[in-house]
């Protein structure tokens, strides 16, 4: 149980940690992008998926809280043309969509390809290793009370699910490399991030035009 001063850092902070739970969620997102495109309604996608268990997970309360997850994803896009391209479009398409659901989503992961993926590119420097992550979480804690608060363990578990991101990506190759690759924005998403006015998110896709 929080006490009200810890309460008040958590409410204060833009940051959370659940995605250390609200992974990826490659297939889940796919899958609920497909309903949501069927026309069904919110309360309809999450009766489907726990009803013919779509996610394929062990327990409905599970199934329950992860099509939720998605569904707010899919929204904090604002752009149902993206939803359907994710539901529609090749896997490499789809993920870098995904991704840009979770920068909308996250601003853990917002800020982290921003601020560390989009300047690398920026500067043309093509290394990365696990001292970037240690940098990041450092300023972050240095900056946000609630997120000093964070355990060694939270923090080392982020820390994983945001590489195997960057390796869901292309990003990076595997989750040893030390080495960023140069990626692509697909121009579906591209025009959609133009749109919804995030231009700044585009340096994280390495597109500085």
């Amino acid at each position: 149980m929080f006490d009200k001063s810890v309460l008040k850092m958590k409410n204060a902070s833009p940051y959370n940690a659940v995605i250390t739970r609200e992974q990826f969620l490659f297939y889940e997102m796919r899958t609920t992008a497909k309903l949501f495109c069927e026309g069904l309604s919110d309360i309809e996608i999450i009766e489907r998926i726990e009803r013919e268990n779509l996610f394929q997970y062990p327990t409905e309360k599970s199934l329950n809280r992860m099509a939720i997850t998605c569904l707010k994803r899919l929204k904090s896009m604002n752009n149902e043309s993206l939803v359907h391209a994710l539901a529609t479009q090749p896997s490499d398409v789809s993920k870098q969509i995904c991704l840009y659901a979770m920068m909308k989503q996250y601003r853990l992961i917002w800020d982290f390809m921003i601020n560390v993926i989009g300047d690398k590119y920026r500067s043309l420097d093509n290394t990365f290793s696990k001292m970037d992550l240690n940098s990041f979480f450092f300023n972050l804690q240095e900056q946000d009370e609630w997120v000093s608060t964070w355990s060694e363990s939270t923090i080392k578990k982020i820390k994983q699910v945001i590489t195997k991101i960057l390796v869901e990506n292309g990003y990076l190759d595997d989750t040893k490399s030390n080495q960023l690759n140069p990626v692509f924005l697909n121009p579906i998403l591209e025009n959609a991030i133009r749109l919804n006015n995030d231009d700044t998110a585009l340096t994280a896709f390495n597109c500085f035009d």
